[in-house]
């Protein structure tokens, strides 16, 4: 059966543009980090105790059968993070970083784990700035070691499995490794990932160009072979090891050397900026709706909060019964400009910035915010004044920011449940390979002006700091129960696409798949985007009656959704807007 998904996988016309969104102020105008070229056909999945949603039909059948044996989701976590470094590589791996949602079924308790990439310490808030003070462009600073962060993602799969995994650690690395080691056949996705980010210096360093090129410097075909024996020989060192041999030891030391050395934009980081990481274990944020705890991870992700923020707005509203028409969505793109609006202000991370997270969930707070809805809509929202902010308006000023991911979910035979985001920011990252594996350009998540008009910037570069991120995996609580396991990647989409999903199951009594399916509508505080070609367009006229500015653009998420029935069935969607597969039984 997987053969078939596999054979019909490599033949849909799936691919992405690698124009990552650049930080400037014009959030609404910059391009997505990934952009789509069809749809695969999707359907839903139905289980009783065990299943896998991924982002690739390869990584999901390893996470099934790592669950089969008796695993945990947290080895099938590892495993499913491992397959994906090899075969989706310009979305996530060991070189970036991650966020992770667990629901521990034996406690009845959900953690949140950080592991999102750190800026090296002796990094500074004119770090991207030029010899005259003013902001480099985007695509200046991308590749090369200066846009590198501290890598988190290993680091926290260690963790997930210290805490919750069953299976031995090394057990989990051999699917990636044989992989790696004799290849896979390479999807039309990533053959059309490699051509885009051609184009912006994908061959400009060797290694990288070793990987993803053959010998002749030509691209791969559809189906054709894709073998890397060193990030083989890597995971091989870290299974035997663990993460001491990625921060206190030989492959951390290569990295160093490849940041600092790389013949453009070299970088500032040291060992001792591996030798300082941790993960942190985060208070989930969890905000009531309806009869539902939407819980997903605070900061320095923006997501938890701003899907919380747009669904606490919403619920002053009669959104359910106003159904899915001109009206709803006018509401949806009202409270999702009020919820930008506070994210682009008072969301970094909270180790270095006090960000008034309770403020921001207060339920009166939440309803004054929706009384600012009216018909006519907001041109560009202003961020409110929630409880405990006053003395940090008068330090900060707005800033806005986006990133690129890849996301799964994952509910193992025990009752346990993950959520896990994970990144490398833009497509193939800073475009340097350090033991086979891509590194981030993760710090132009950060501002790269620190401050605008004496008001500094939240998000601005710190030493030791983590870049914000939109990164919103997600656990929707039902009779203190997972109920909904989901996320996406899609850079700061990732926020609208993942409140527009639970609320089309939750409100709009959708099933996973075709709350997935349906088309995105789209605001982050300026222009409203509709999907093109999808079911969305209908609501583009009665939009623009009210005086909407509409854009109509590919809209391109990659949502993997598992829901939990009161029966105990599974049923789980992937989004068709790429190559995933979700797997049961």
């Amino acid at each position: 059966m997987f053969k078939n998904h596999i054979f019909k996988y490599l033949f849909y016309q799936i691919g992405v543009t690698l124009l990552l969104l650049s930080n400037s102020f014009a959030d609404t105008q910059r391009p997505q980090p990934e952009e789509g070229f069809g749809r695969q056909e999707s359907q839903l999945s139905v289980g009783r105790s065990i299943m896998v949603a991924t982002a690739h039909p390869i990584a999901s059948k390893v996470g099934f059968d790592i669950l089969k044996k008796g695993g945990t989701a947290a080895d099938a976590a590892i495993a499913i993070q491992l397959a994906l470094n090899v075969v989706e590589p310009q979305s996530s791996g060991i070189g970036g970083g991650a966020f992770a949602l667990y629901w521990n079924a034996r406690e009845k308790t959900l953690k949140s784990y950080d592991g999102r990439e750190t800026a090296p310490k002796s990094a500074t808030a004119d770090l991207f700035l030029d010899e005259d003070g003013m902001k480099r462009k985007f695509w200046d600073v991308v590749p090369g070691g200066l846009s590198v962060g501290v890598p988190g993602t290993l680091a926290l799969l260690e963790k997930l499995h210290l805490n919750f995994g069953s299976i031995a650690w090394k057990e989990l690395f051999k699917p990636a490794i044989d992989l790696a080691a004799n290849g896979f056949p390479v999807s039309s996705r990533l053959v059309k990932s490699i051509k885009r980010a051609s184009l912006k210096k994908l061959k400009f360093f060797d290694d990288t160009q070793n990987i993803f090129f053959k010998k002749d410097g030509s691209e791969y075909s559809p189906g054709e072979i894709i073998r890397n024996k060193e990030l083989a020989q890597t995971f091989k060192i870290i299974s035997q090891q663990g993460s001491k041999a990625f921060y206190n030891g030989v492959i951390g030391d290569q990295i160093v050397r490849t940041v600092r050395s790389s013949k453009v934009n070299p970088g500032l980081m040291e060992e001792s900026d591996f030798e300082r990481y941790k993960v942190k274990e985060r208070t989930p944020v969890c905000l009531p709706y309806r009869d539902y705890k939407i819980c997903g991870m605070g900061p320095p992700s923006s997501g938890g909060l701003t899907v919380g923020l747009i669904l606490g707005i919403l619920e002053n509203s009669q959104l359910k019964g106003i159904g899915r028409g001109v009206e709803g969505m006018h509401l949806f793109i009202e409270a999702s400009k009020l919820a930008y609006a506070d994210r682009n202000l008072y969301i970094a991370d909270s180790d270095f910035v006090t960000v008034p997270i309770q403020g921001l969930m207060d339920k009166a707070y939440l309803k004054e915010r929706f009384t600012k809805i009216t018909r006519t809509p907001i041109e560009e929202a202003e961020p409110g004044t929630p409880p405990g902010s006053e003395e940090l308006l008068r330090q900060l000023h707005r800033h806005k920011e986006s990133a690129g991911t890849t996301h799964f979910s994952v509910v193992d035979s025990y009752g346990n449940s993950l959520s896990l985001t994970s990144t490398i920011e833009t497509g193939f990252g800073s475009r340097l390979i350090a033991g086979g594996f891509l590194l981030n350009n993760e710090m132009t998540d950060f501002a790269f002006v620190p401050k605008k008009n004496d008001g500094l910037i939240a998000n601005r570069v710190e030493g030791g700091k983590r870049p914000r991120s939109s990164m919103s995996p997600t656990i929707v609580l039902k009779n203190n129960k997972p109920y909904l396991i989901l996320g996406s990647p899609g850079g700061s989409r990732i926020i609208s696409y993942v409140a527009k999903t639970i609320i089309s199951v939750l409100d709009w009594g959708m099933d996973p798949q075709s709350a997935i399916n349906s088309g995105h509508v789209v605001n982050r505080n300026g222009v409203t985007e509709i999907e093109e070609a999808s079911d969305a367009l209908v609501f583009k006229k009665g939009l623009s009656q009210l005086g909407h500015q509409i854009k109509v653009r590919n809209l391109n998420s990659g949502i993997q959704m598992i829901q939990i029935n009161d029966d105990g069935t599974l049923v789980g969607a992937a989004d068709p807007r790429r190559e995933g597969l979700v797997i049961g039984d």
